[in-house]
């Protein structure tokens, strides 16, 4: 069986709206990327050294990254020699397998490390203007619908405008939000949400924090402090840290996750704005490099279009096309 073929039975057994998020979210992405493969496979009509290397220059330009690139294209080598591939149409379909199998260490757990018993609380981190309240507010909606009971934590007390922003993603949510007046300890909210989702019985605790301070020491250390305000008042929180990332920044998406994960120990990545950009090759680098799940992917406004990442939606979303011809 082909691994086009196989690609296509694995993401039959979801439903065809998940499928066509990732499919339609990934269009910009998909045509970039195919486009520059594309264009070194027509190029070239034997597999050499030169084919590598323009290979290796398309998959850079499309944001995979240096290092992961430098391993893909080493692990294309020796499975084109294993098999002895002579022609590069032939190539293409070793591409994909290839970079599906990046994520074969995928985790298998839920997208949220939820507790089956007590609070879970949920720490959301990242640089303003990623999308990290809009992310907040679609996964209360999520977590209300599969029966869950959630409170917000406003702890971006310095940008103006922030809690403000929380509260109407929590009306359109349905949840409630626990917050001080601007320019508030973020710390002391924190602390005081707790609370209140103990009181409460509340399942799930999710907590805006600051993007920018007056420079990034504040911001680390801010954070860091909150950070043990959490640890402190629920024994093994946070169970989650999710940084927020905005994919039309590329790899300079890369830079932020090294510095937050210094000050909370980032344990997933949100991505969002994927349908906007060309640079989605970047969740490849992302997970490659830095040895990170991408737990979930932005596709656009409505609540519903923050999707749990799936390794092999987001591939079959970058070869669609070529998926559906060659496994009809």
């Amino acid at each position: 069986m082909s691994f086009f073929k196989k690609l296509k039975d694995k993401i039959s057994g979801q439903t065809n709206q998940v499928t066509e998020k990732f499919k339609g979210g990934l269009e910009k992405t998909r045509s970039s990327f195919t486009e520059k493969v594309n264009d070194v496979l027509a190029k070239y009509r034997k597999v050499d050294e030169d084919f590598f290397e323009e290979l290796e220059d398309a998959f850079i330009g499309a944001d995979v990254g240096v290092n992961t690139t430098m391993e893909l294209i080493d692990m294309l080598k020796d499975e084109i020699r294993r098999r002895n591939i002579q022609d590069t149409n032939e190539v293409k379909e070793v591409i994909v397998e290839k970079l599906a199998a990046l994520f074969e260490d995928e985790e298998t757990e839920a997208p949220l490390r939820i507790q089956a018993d007590g609070l879970t609380v949920i720490l959301i981190v990242g640089v303003n203007g990623v999308g990290k309240t809009t992310s907040i507010g679609k996964l209360a909606h999520q977590l209300k619908q599969e029966g869950k009971s959630v409170l917000l934590a406003a702890g971006d007390t310095f940008r103006a405008g922030a809690i403000e922003q929380l509260e109407k993603w929590g009306e359109r949510a349905g949840v409630d939000v626990v917050k001080q007046a601007a320019g508030s300890d973020p710390a002391a909210v924190m602390y005081d949400a707790i609370q209140s989702a103990k009181s409460r019985g509340v399942d799930v605790l999710l907590c805006d924090t600051a993007g920018r301070l007056q420079n990034k020491v504040n911001l680390m250390n801010e954070l860091s402090k909150v950070k043990r305000v959490i640890s402190r008042e629920v024994p093994g929180a946070p169970h989650d840290v999710l940084i927020v990332l905005d994919a039309t920044t590329g790899q300079n998406a890369m830079s932020q996750v090294k510095t937050f994960k210094e000050a909370t120990d980032v344990s997933g990545i949100v991505l969002t704005k994927l349908d906007g950009t060309a640079k989605g090759g970047m969740i490849l680098a992302i997970r490659h490099e830095l040895g990170l799940p991408v737990r979930y992917v932005g596709f656009g406004e409505q609540m519903d279009d923050l999707q749990p990442f799936d390794s092999h939606q987001f591939v079959y979303g970058l070869f669609a096309d070529e998926v559906e011809q060659q496994s009809s």
